[in-house]
C-alpha cells in the first residue's frame, strides 16, 4: 500500500509539474514600495506574466532588511507558486548580522536565477577637494578622522570597511536608518562621503549637488559613463556587491526550477525590460541556479568575515 501511495504521489507531482503554471504565482519582495527593489520586482514580474501566461502577483512583505519575507518564503510549499525577489540583504546581511538567524540561506531556499546587480556609486559632497578617488584618499589621509562617512544600510557599512582596509584611511562613521534620512545630510555637506544606490543620488550628481568618484560594478554604468569603476579608480579590494535574484522555497521540483530559470533569463534579455531596470539602477544579469547558489555562498562567507573584522554587534 505504501509503495502504491508513493507511486501515485510521484505521478501526481509529475503531472502538476508538467502543467505548471496553471494558476497565479505570488512574487514576494521584502521591501515596501519605493526604493529600487519594489519597482524592479514589478518589472520582472510583469514580463514573467507575459512569458508564463499566468498572473504574477507582487506582494510586499517588508521588515528586518527583508528577512521577514525570506523566513516566510522558506516555509512555503515548493510548488513554484510562491517565489521571492531576494537581494543579499536577506540572503547574506540579515544572516551574517544575527547570532541565531531564523533561516539558512543556503539550505532553506531553491536558487532560480540572478536578476542583476544594483548600481552603487561612491559619492562625495562638492565641498570635498577631490575629483578622483585617489584625490579623496590623499585628502582623507591628510585629515584623519575628520571626514564623515554616512551609511544607510548594512551593505554600505561593509563597503566602507573594505575601503578603509584597502586604503588605510580613517573617517568618522555615522549610521542612518536608510538612505532616505542620509540624503539631506550629504546634500548639505554634513556628511562628506557615502556609497549610495538610489536613483535620486544619480539625479543629484547630474545636477552637481553630489560628485561621483567610482561605481561598484565590473564595468562602467551607462547612467554615468564618465565615472570609473572602483577597480579603474585604484581600489579593487572593495569586492562587496549588491545583487538580487529569484529564489523559491526549498526542494522545488527540478522541472519547475528549469522552467522558471529559462523564463527569467529570457525576460532579462528583452530590450524593454533592460531599459526599465536600468532606470532604477539595476544592471541585469541572469544565471543558472547553480551560479546563483555559488554567488550566495561566497558572498555569505565574505560578509561573515567582514562583519567580524568590523567588529559589528550581532543581534
Amino acid at each position: 500500500m505504501k509503495l502504491l501511495l508513493g507511486i501515485l504521489l510521484g505521478v501526481s507531482t509529475g503531472l502538476a509539474s508538467a502543467q505548471y503554471p496553471n494558476k497565479p504565482i505570488r512574487f514576494i519582495v521584502g521591501f515596501p514600495p519605493g526604493g529600487s527593489a519594489d519597482p524592479t520586482t514589478r518589472i520582472v514580474g510583469a514580463a514573467l506574466q507575459e512569458q508564463l501566461g499566468q498572473p504574477v502577483v507582487v506582494e510586499n512583505r517588508p521588515g528586518a532588511d527583508s528577512a521577514i519575507a525570506a523566513e516566510q518564503v522558506s516555509k512555503m510549499a515548493p510548488d513554484g507558486y510562491t517565489i521571492m525577489f531576494a537581494s543579499n540583504s536577506a540572503m547574506t546581511a540579515a544572516v551574517a548580522l544575527k547570532k541565531n538567524p531564523s533561516y539558512d540561506p543556503l539550505k532553506d531556499f531553491t536558487p532560480i536565477s540572478m536578476v542583476g546587480r544594483a548600481t552603487v556609486f561612491f559619492y562625495v559632497h562638492p565641498s570635498v577637494p577631490a575629483t578622483t578617488l585617489k584625490d579623496f584618499v590623499a585628502h582623507a589621509k591628510a585629515n584623519p578622522g575628520k571626514l564623515v562617512y554616512g551609511t544607510g544600510n548594512p551593505l554600505s557599512i561593509l563597503y566602507g570597511q573594505q575601503f578603509m582596509n584597502a586604503t588605510g584611511i580613517q573617517w568618522l562613521h555615522v549610521p542612518y536608518k536608510g538612505e532616505g534620512p542620509l540624503n539631506p545630510d550629504i546634500l548639505a555637506g554634513r556628511v562628506h562621503a557615502s556609497f549610495l544606490s538610489t536613483a535620486s543620488a544619480i539625479s543629484n550628481a547630474k545636477e552637481g549637488r553630489l560628485r561621483p568618484l567610482a561605481v561598484l560594478l565590473n564595468k562602467r554604468s551607462p547612467l554615468l559613463p564618465e565615472v570609473p569603476t572602483i577597480d579603474e579608480a585604484g581600489v579593487p579590494e572593495v569586492t562587496v556587491r549588491q545583487w538580487a535574484g529569484v529564489f523559491g522555497p526549498p526542494k522545488m521540483p527540478p522541472e519547475i526550477v528549469e522552467r522558471l530559470n529559462r523564463e527569467v533569463n529570457a525576460v532579462l534579455k528583452r530590450p524593454d525590460v533592460l531599459e526599465k531596470l536600468q532606470t532604477y539602477g539595476y544592471a541585469a544579469e541572469g544565471s543558472t541556479p547553480e551560479r546563483l547558489a555559488e554567488i550566495n555562498r561566497t558572498d555569505l562567507e565574505l560578509w561573515r568575515r567582514l562583519v567580524k573584522e568590523a567588529g559589528l554587534p550581532l543581534d
